[in-house]
């Protein structure tokens, strides 16, 4: 009886996990690496801004060559003491053989490109240092060059993520459509 029992149990648990396993290819969890199809960089990013990523696989190529899709969650504009940032949503993935899945997930990796800072803060500190030398000769050129740099130090560049960039996103959520 106990046997029964244990094998009848053993079915039960089998035929409940059969659907995670009609899911197992993306499940939460999963990890999916593909090529961002188009460039973003935070000067120019509207909030809703679809993107799409391609030739999408995952570590062990279950899935391979799908495409993801998404949209830019929220932007912010470099400006003084503020550094550009962009955050992308992901919302479907197509994988190859036709499954469609609805998906929450975050790029846990990604090319992000940011413009030195070093040409500005040398034009500042050496326009400042002969505004100051102007006004004040010796010492103003000094704290004029100081001033130019301290502004311009704090003044940040935005952000670029390029087409072509690798982006690998960590998916938390997700559901096949359809089911």
């Amino acid at each position: 009886m106990k046997r029964n029992l244990t094998a009848a149990a053993a079915v039960a648990l089998l035929v409940g996990l059969a659907p995670l396993a009609a899911f197992g290819q993306l499940a939460p969890g999963t990890t999916l690496t593909g090529n961002l199809d188009q460039n973003l960089n935070s000067k120019d990013a509207q909030i809703g801004q679809t993107i799409t990523i391609s030739n999408v696989h995952s570590p062990n190529h279950d899935i391979n060559g799908a495409v993801i899709y998404g949209h830019v969650d929220s932007v912010q504009r470099a400006g003084q003491g503020r550094p550009g940032k962009i955050h992308l949503a992901f919302d479907k993935v197509n994988t190859r053989s036709g499954n469609i899945y609805q998906i929450s997930g975050y790029a846990s990796d990604m090319k992000v490109e940011t413009k030195s800072n070093s040409t500005k803060e040398i034009a500042s500190t050496a326009g400042g240092a002969l505004i100051g030398g102007l006004l004040g000769h010796g010492i103003g050129a000094v704290l004029g060059g100081g001033a130019g740099y301290a502004i311009s130090k704090n003044s940040r560049e935005n952000v670029t993520i390029p087409q072509g960039s690798l982006v690998t996103v960590q998916v938390t959520q997700s559901r096949r459509q359809g089911t």
